[in-house]
């Protein structure tokens, strides 16, 4: 697709919880992360290996390691992650300009002054906003967004119903060039502490096909090599793997690896995997991460996961 950023002041809602349940935000206990039935928290682990699963790995890369793009702590100047806004019914909701305007839902959106702002490592970054309003459980998600005026441009949006399970319209885009959302795949702190992660991660790679598979609603790729990943493609980390030997918030991370996997969202460096910036990250224990190669992911069969 397209993207990248600016970080921007306050308001963000650093997600250190202590809620017991799965698939719920702290800041927002009465909204689901999606419903247990969507694809994003379905457990894979069981399901079969893609007949062409060796071949997508190696054009991933089977050497290269996993990265984290997520910690504490500031990395040029901000934030490491895309932060997470969680608003009321009271936010004022401005509109927003779209570039790609027919692809995206009009709105209006509920931004707040000094909404935190994805900042890649680059100034020309994602600038992903993501803002949960906790009394609606909608979840509001927007890519390349900044103050205009006294309103927004944005490159795209998508609006999402958190306890619903419904799709983008095929071929469309959302705040991600897969055409998915973004905050079901992010490994956010608040769930490590708790000791478990519940659903499948974000993942991006450098090239993909023009393809996309469920639940994927676009491809952002001129290229038809059938060895590539389309948009949507589900790897898992592979039984055999032993993530006992990590420390314990990269450990939380491969159990989810192996039960639920990742998803290919976007265009991006290769095995970068996606989560929420907060201080409680130990760096240091999350670039042992790298240490997990390609060659041990499998591409899953999850024919079986459409409805």
């Amino acid at each position: 697709m397209k993207r990248r950023l600016l970080p921007v002041a306050c308001l963000i809602v650093l997600l250190g919880g202590s809620s017991a349940e799965a698939l719920r935000l702290p800041a927002a206990p009465r909204c689901t992360v999606f419903p247990k039935s969507n694809p994003w928290n379905r457990r894979v682990d069981r399901l079969p290996v893609a007949a062409n699963s060796a071949e997508i790995i190696s054009s991933i890369g089977a050497e290269r390691g996993l990265h984290p793009d997520f910690g504490s702590g500031l990395w040029e100047g901000a934030p490491i992650g895309i932060p997470i806004t969680v608003v009321g019914r009271r936010t004022p909701k401005s509109r927003v300009s779209f570039e790609y305007a027919d692809e995206s839902d009009r709105g209006p959106y509920p931004i707040p002054r000094g909404v935190p702002i994805e900042r890649g490592y680059r100034s020309d970054g994602d600038r992903h906003a993501l803002i949960v309003d906790r009394d609606s459980c909608k979840l509001y998600e927007l890519f390349a967004l900044y103050p205009r005026g006294r309103g927004w441009r944005a490159g795209s949006g998508a609006i999402w119903n958190l306890r619903s399970n419904r799709l983008r319209p095929a071929g469309w885009t959302s705040a991600d060039a897969a055409g998915l959302p973004i905050l079901p795949g992010l490994a956010r702190y608040d769930e490590v502490r708790r000791g478990v992660i519940d659903h499948a991660l974000r993942f991006t790679v450098r090239r993909t096909r023009r393809a996309y598979v469920y639940p994927a609603r676009h491809f952002a790729s001129s290229s038809d090599d059938p060895s590539l990943p389309p948009m949507g493609l589900r790897v898992r980390l592979k039984a055999s793997f032993d993530a006992n030997p990590y420390p314990r918030q990269a450990r939380v991370v491969l159990t989810a690896l192996k039960r639920y996997g990742m998803l290919v969202s976007d265009n991006g460096s290769d095995w970068y995997i996606t989560g929420s910036p907060n201080p409680g990250w130990r760096n240091d224990d999350l670039r042992t991460l790298g240490r997990v190669k390609g060659s041990e992911f499998e591409v899953v069969d999850t024919r079986t996961l459409r409805p």
